[in-house]
């Protein structure tokens, strides 16, 4: 059996942003049991979402990069600190690389935005994951939707 191919790219349009909210569903929802009023916010209207789709038009996995005042509110951190959120590969995807792809991706829309750092909140078991491409945990671990997590950041 071959390894399906993907391409990552910046949602362009309604499907797509509903292709991403689709697998944010799939996996913050149904997998990990996050209260859809609490998976779905105010700063998706103005984030850059990035998608993972197969070659067929399936959606293979998402995330998005708060900028400016939303990255701001969400990590504390001054105006040239984006925050990396919402990443999310489907169960199907899982270990060919679409999550690496994926923040690569939101790393070169904070690039192309002048931002210079990423910070996000890590799922802790996501902690080596993140490590691997370059994220420095800090702060202390805590709960957001009941999960464990901790802050991290790379500068880009």
């Amino acid at each position: 059996m071959s390894t399906p191919r993907y391409a990552v790219r910046v949602a362009e349009d309604a499907a797509d942003r509903e292709a991403c909210f689709a697998v944010r569903k799939e996996v913050f929802v149904g997998e990990q049991g996050v209260p859809e009023d609490l998976e779905y916010d105010a700063y998706d209207a103005g984030a850059v979402h990035v998608l993972a789709v197969r070659e067929d038009g399936v959606p293979l996995g998402t995330g998005r990069l708060l900028y400016g005042e939303a990255a701001v509110a969400q990590t504390g951190a001054g105006p040239s600190v984006g925050s990396l959120g919402r990443l999310a590969v489907a169960g199907q995807a899982r270990g060919l690389g679409v999550g690496v792809a994926l923040v690569r991706a939101i790393e070169d829309a904070a690039r192309a935005r002048g931002l210079a750092a990423v910070d996000l909140h890590a799922q802790t078991h996501a902690l080596g994951f993140y490590a691997r491409l370059g994220y420095e945990a800090y702060g202390p671990e805590y709960l957001e939707a009941g999960i464990p997590h901790q802050g991290m950041r790379r500068s880009l």
